[in-house]
Order: C-alpha cells, then sequence, then structure tokens
C-alpha cells in the first residue's frame, strides 16, 4: 500500500499482513509444505512396511521396486524437506521462546536458509552419485 503525506510518499503495510510476500511467509509456507510431505512418506512407509506381517515376498518385492533412480530423487526431496522442517523448526522455537527472536526473525530465517544449503548440498551431490552409479 502506499500513502502520500504533504507530497511525500510512504510505504505502508495494511494490518495484519506482516509477511506478505516476505521471507516469513515463504518460511511458514515451506513449513506447511514440508510437513504434510513428511506425513505422507511416514504414512506410506507405515503401510509397506505393515506388509512384512502379511507377506514377506509381497514386502520384498516392494522394497525392490524402490531401487531404482526415480526413487532416488524422491529421496533427495525428503531428506531436503525433513533439514528445512527440522531446521525451521528450531527458528520457530526460537522466535517463540527466546525473548530477542521477534527482532531477530529475518536473520534467522537466512540462517535456516544459509545452514539448510550448507547440509544439503553436499549430501546431494553423494546420495546422486550413489544412485546414478558414481
Amino acid at each position: 500500500m502506499h500513502v502520500e503525506f504533504g507530497g511525500i510518499g510512504v510505504a505502508t503495510s495494511p494490518a495484519g499482513t506482516l509477511y506478505r510476500g516476505r521471507e516469513g511467509m515463504w518460511s511458514w509456507v515451506l513449513h506447511r509444505i514440508t510437513g504434510v510431505s513428511i506425513f505422507f512418506f511416514l504414512f506410506a512407509h507405515v503401510v509397506d512396511t505393515a506388509m512384512v506381517r502379511v507377506s514377506p515376498d509381497v514386502y520384498n518385492t516392494a522394497v525392490e521396486t524402490y531401487k531404482n533412480p526415480i526413487v532416488g530423487v524422491m529421496e533427495v526431496g525428503l531428506v531436503g524437506a525433513v533439514l528445512f522442517h527440522g531446521l525451521n523448526g528450531v527458528r520457530i522455537i526460537l522466535v517463540d521462546f527466546w525473548e530477542k527472536g521477534p527482532r531477530y526473525q529475518r536473520q534467522l530465517t537466512y540462517g535456516v536458509a544459509g545452514l539448510f544449503v550448507v547440509l544439503f548440498v553436499p549430501f546431494v551431490i553423494r546420495h546422486l552419485s550413489h544412485v546414478f552409479g558414481g
């Protein structure tokens, strides 16, 4: 929103839109997306692991189907989701329980992004080299 005071333009933010398009909003969105993704993975994991009680042969067949490059790339997404969700969860705890947390929210968000890159990139390189036979 743009308001003029005596010919001077001042940008303002409407009430309740602190994060509109900023780091906090994107962090919030990614936290929800990664949380839901991890939930669905865990659900599928519990179901396929439970197959061992029903039929060990069916379980072994299912596990064999996971040994392909498509699932290897999906594992990269899973690790990325878990890593971001965990790091961002620590950021949320700091913002909620550290008295200076809200003041440093933007810096904490950039810290999460930096730490994510530092931890995730080496994993991706190593994991994909194994997935694609390197």
